[in-house]
């Protein structure tokens, strides 16, 4: 299987972001949680395909494009459909399945069917769960930088507390992986694109 460039998958972005402003926030992330995800497989050692988690990690936030208006505003309330929403994107643009499950199985720790119906997510009931080792890895480094704004880095204990909102269930998911992957040095990121952390 040919994976896309890292040049491919910003000419991707580029096509779909409505603004640059749209470009730069979810570029950038997407850059910054291939960069966490790369140095997590790297200093732990792990089995991971390196290639395929850089392209999911580029590409994992693809679908948060088309959650904008005409104005440019950003549909918050809709929010937990990027993830969905980027796996169409992906399909119709002719790429593989492998690539398309880094869109809609990224979002917070997992999301199961049990979650869909239980909140009434305006997601197709269903689980929405990373299977592979690398969309785990992407999933996870995802969780350490946030497109807020301004976008910040947040710190395992900050995202701890976050998702214990969710569940007990959740928050045993997220200390797991920060077993298993290690947690990131945040700081060297932070001071390279001046971005706090929280």
């Amino acid at each position: 299987m040919r994976l896309p460039t890292d040049a491919e998958i910003r000419a991707l972005h580029a096509k779909h972001a409505p603004t640059k402003e749209a470009f730069d926030l979810v570029h950038t992330h997407c850059e910054i949680v291939r960069e966490i995800a790369l140095r997590l497989a790297g200093r732990a050692g792990l089995d991971v395909d390196a290639e395929l988690v850089r392209a999911g990690a580029l590409l994992h936030d693809i679908g948060v494009y088309r959650l904008y208006d005409d104005e440019g505003r950003l549909d918050h309330a809709g929010y937990v459909r990027h993830g969905i929403l980027g796996h169409e994107l992906l399909r119709e643009e002719g790429l593989p399945e492998v690539l398309c499950r880094f869109c809609s199985h990224h979002t917070g720790v997992g999301i199961t069917r049990g979650d869909v119906l239980r909140q009434g997510l305006p997601l197709p009931p269903r689980d929405y769960l990373a299977e592979s080792a690398e969309e785990e890895l992407v999933m996870f480094a995802d969780k350490f930088h946030s497109k807020t704004d301004p976008p910040r880095f947040v710190t395992a204990e900050t995202y701890a507390a976050h998702v214990r909102r969710y569940g007990d269930d959740k928050a045993e998911a997220f200390a797991a992986m920060c077993a298993a992957f290690g947690v990131p040095d945040l700081k060297p990121l932070a001071a390279a694109y001046e971005h706090e952390i929280v």
